[in-house]
């Protein structure tokens, strides 16, 4: 109980007495009686006890009684001002610190560092911009912005509202600068990333040669910088720097933040002795632990310590949505389901991070429908990364159309759509060839500012080409300001598939000038732009530099050189390239057997199988595909019949239009047209024109006109868009003399714009 003495003898101490035990008091009720004593002694208006009793009631949250303290005051004391700024600001009411800050300067005298301080962090936390650059004028007008304490806190305001280059020059204003202004730039630098964390690691070279020594908060930002920057031997000089200042030692933060830079910087040994170290393993340190993991793409591993994890400590909302990652990497839904189930049996309110984890864990395990209804439930403050989950699975499960739905809906509510996202819708409509679609894309990708995004670009000239606008593709191209080996590569290959190889070969040759130099891709489309060309010389030729630039180890590249070489005539060398290869993939084996199947030795192609199976490599469709066109172009009938009965058999397999395709020529060479067409009738899809114009060719050859009209109508029924079936479908006619019937397919073909491609034979001298 507290008593309030009659002090006759020391008047003057009373309010010293008064402080004291108002700074010693520990309960709301001791601090209410002696606000009660303070009155009824008359002290009421004084400002020195005012401001203490302000302190005393914010430290118990009470601030409607430092209000009413406050208020009952006529004061001129700068003190009391600050004391009821930082009570309002530590109680989160950021519009009363502006209020009370407003009142203050308008009451004309003066202004402490202590209030604009804690008035520019309430701007940071409620958002006012314009309220935070009057305040920096403030400090200028009263010459406080060169103050340490009001420098930081103004770095620190210009950084959150990305205005990185006024905090710098709020930096270099700072004439007395200390600890705490240096480390306030260098977190700045830090929280911003990209090459800004170079600028992190130039402060703090300077601050040592100024003789300051960085902190723990300092060191915090710069391992940051150094995650960001994937630059390991910094963020080891940085953990070396803190042992020997024995800085950090069982901070939770610090040893969080080591450990997270280990893994990002690709040590994931250091990070688990680091982890292994800890005498106490946090939720934040397991969450950094498995998010390295699966960033360094190594979900195995990261779902092994979420088990670890679970039981161990508790689990938060970053927990949740790392084990659903894990789970949509490894396609592991059962256990996915588990943990949905374990948010909804807790009542977990989910953030948009674990709802857009629920959404990729569904749509990567092909359970697209409750991905949907999750995203569909997700009704209000929808952002950028959860319509880019449901995108990304629309795409990855065959959704073209409804990935557009949710890309348009994503563009009518305002959310600007990441260069990712961008890129993978465009990637989809190059597939479906709808360019009007993505003509539409190119205009808001125009109107939002994004035309000089290199990688956007790319992707247009990319999709553009795949869609026959080559013209198109070539304008975007050349307005492309910063071309990149991908910009050529990508023209060069649109150039290439659309019959312009000669266009293609200039634009290696500009490529060239430009001093860019080419890797494994481009030399690889330049190798299939000679292939059309012909030019076995400048084969050989490229084949020579690629040794020289020891590119050689690339599969696809060798791929290409064999299939080239095997095609015109280099048989040897497309055999001794494939018997050199250091590591031999699937489709190099593919590609081997295809070249003994196109220089007819049958034999050949079945002892490579039998290597293959020596070797533990599985054929797949590509392999039966190659097998099947081999015995076709050999006569070899029984054999290619026993291959595709194989296929499904004794590897599961399931065969597609094209291993039918192959039977049908095989069976219509050999004049079993019969056993053809049953083939036909089976086909997964009944309107494959180029498999019919297969069947009506071997017809013609073989006089089999009945057949052969049962396939016609079969064609015209289907109304294929290959010139050259229509072609065969005439050819036959003018066998019979039927000139009138000629004439009618000849109308039609040209009514839907198909024109024959005609035959050439190439020459090289």
């Amino acid at each position: 109980m507290l008593r309030c003495k009659n002090y006759t003898a020391h008047p003057f101490s009373i309010p010293d007495k008064f402080a004291s035990c108002l700074e010693k008091c520990t309960g709301i009720s001791d601090l209410r009686k002696l606000h009660a004593c303070v009155i009824t002694r008359g002290f009421d208006q004084n400002e020195f006890l005012c401001s203490k009793l302000l302190n005393s009631y914010a430290r118990f949250d009470l601030l409607a009684e430092s209000k009413w303290v406050f208020n009952k005051i006529i004061n001129t004391d700068l003190s009391v001002w600050n004391s009821i700024i930082v009570g309002c600001f530590r109680a989160d009411q950021h519009g009363e610190v502006l209020r009370f800050y407003s009142n203050l300067r308008h009451k004309n005298i003066g202004i402490h560092g202590a209030a604009i301080t804690f008035a520019l962090k309430s701007c940071v936390e409620s958002g006012a911009t314009e309220f935070g650059r009057n305040l920096h004028a403030d400090g200028f007008k009263f010459g406080l912005s060169y103050d340490p304490f009001v420098g930081s806190s103004l770095i620190n305001f210009y950084t959150k509202c990305d205005k990185i280059g006024d905090a710098a020059k709020v930096f270099d204003e700072i004439t007395d600068r200390d600890v705490v202004a240096y480390t306030s730039m260098i977190t700045g630098y830090a929280q911003l990333g990209n090459h800004h964390s170079y600028k992190a690691f130039k402060v703090a070279k300077e601050m040592q040669m100024n003789g300051f020594e960085p902190n723990r908060v300092t060191l915090v930002s710069l391992l940051q910088c150094a995650s960001r920057l994937r630059t390991l031997e910094n963020g080891r000089s940085i953990h070396g720097y803190a042992i020997r200042r024995q800085i950090g030692r069982l901070n939770e933060v610090f040893e969080t933040s080591l450990l997270d830079m280990y893994i990002k910087c690709g040590d994931p040994y250091s990070g688990a002795v680091i982890f292994d170290k800890m005498t106490r393993k946090t939720t934040g340190s397991w969450n950094a632990l498995i998010t390295g993991h699966l960033q360094l793409q190594q979900p195995l591993k990261a779902f092994d310590y979420f088990l670890q994890m679970v039981g161990k400590c508790d689990l938060d909302l970053i927990s949740l949505a790392n084990g659903l990652l894990c789970c949509a990497d490894l396609g592991y839904l059962l256990v996915g389901k588990a943990i949905h189930c374990h948010i909804l049996r807790e009542g977990v309110n989910l953030d948009l991070v674990c709802t857009t984890a629920l959404i990729d864990m569904y749509s990567k395990c092909k359970h697209l429908s409750e991905a949907t209804s999750i995203f569909h439930a997700t009704e209000a403050n929808k952002d950028d990364a959860l319509f880019n989950a449901m995108i990304s699975g629309y795409l990855n499960n065959g959704r073209v159309f409804k990935a557009l739905e949710t890309f348009q809906e994503m563009v009518t509510n305002r959310i600007r759509p990441n260069t990712g996202t961008i890129i993978s819708v465009l990637s989809a409509l190059s597939d479906t060839k709808y360019v009007r679609t993505s003509k539409s894309i190119h205009a808001y990708v125009y109107r939002q500012g994004l035309e000089a995004n290199t990688d956007i670009a790319n992707q247009f000239v990319n999709t553009y080409a795949k869609c026959g606008f080559v013209e198109s593709a070539k304008q975007v191209f050349d307005k492309i300001k910063i071309k990149d080996r991908v910009t050529w590569t990508s023209m060069m290959t649109g150039f290439a598939n659309n019959g312009f190889p000669n266009e293609a070969v200039y634009l290696f040759q500009l490529m060239q000038r430009e001093n860019l130099h080419s890797d494994a891709i481009t030399f690889t489309c330049l190798v299939q732009i000679l292939n059309q060309l012909g030019s076995l010389i400048l084969v050989k030729v490229v084949h020579t530099r690629i040794y020289r630039l020891f590119l050689e180890k690339d599969t696809t590249l060798l791929n290409s050189l064999i299939t080239t070489y095997s095609k015109w005539g280099e048989f040897e060398t497309a055999r001794n390239l494939f018997k050199h290869m250091s590591e031999k993939h699937l489709s190099s084996w593919n590609t081997m057997i295809a070249a003994y199947g196109m220089h007819g030795d049958f034999g050949g192609a079945l002892e490579l199988i039998e290597k293959m199976k020596n070797e533990n490599v599985g054929p797949d469709g590509v392999t039966f595909r190659a097998i099947l066109s081999a015995c076709s172009h050999n006569g070899l009938v029984e054999e290619g019949l026993s291959a595709f009965r194989s296929m499904e058999r004794e590897y599961g397999i399931v065969p597609l239009d094209e291993h039918y395709g192959c039977v049908v020529d095989l069976l219509g060479r050999a004049g079993r047209l019969e056993e053809a067409y049953n083939v036909l009738e089976r086909l997964p899809s009944m309107r494959n024109a180029s498999n019919l114009g297969a069947l009506l060719s071997a017809c013609r050859v073989h006089g089999d006109s009945e057949m052969g009209e049962r396939i016609r109508r079969w064609i015209l029924d289907v109304g294929p868009e290959n010139g050259s079936v229509y072609c065969s479908v005439s050819n036959m006619y003018a066998g019979g003399g039927r000139w009138d019937e000629v004439a009618r397919v000849g109308f039609l073909a040209k009514g839907k714009g198909l024109r024959r491609t005609a035959g050439y034979s190439l020459i090289e001298f």
